[in-house]
């Protein structure tokens, strides 16, 4: 199951994955800058922001900066 909202912070580092990738299951890993998700789980991760400006559901959280 992927990460509750409360798991996720501005400045910690998750993996994500992408609209684009969801088939391959691709995941992309950079640093949240927010949250998009407002409701405390989503059954495919919560939505992001990363800092590199790309957005995608957390599959994982590696941990803070």
């Amino acid at each position: 199951m992927p990460p509750l909202r409360s798991q996720i912070q501005p400045g910690v580092t998750v993996d994500i994955v992408q609209k684009q990738d969801q088939a391959s299951g691709k995941l992309t890993r950079g640093v949240v800058a927010a949250l998009l998700t407002s409701s405390p789980s989503h059954p495919h991760g919560i939505k992001v922001r990363l800092t590199s400006g790309q957005v995608g559901r957390v599959q994982a959280v590696v941990g803070a900066e």
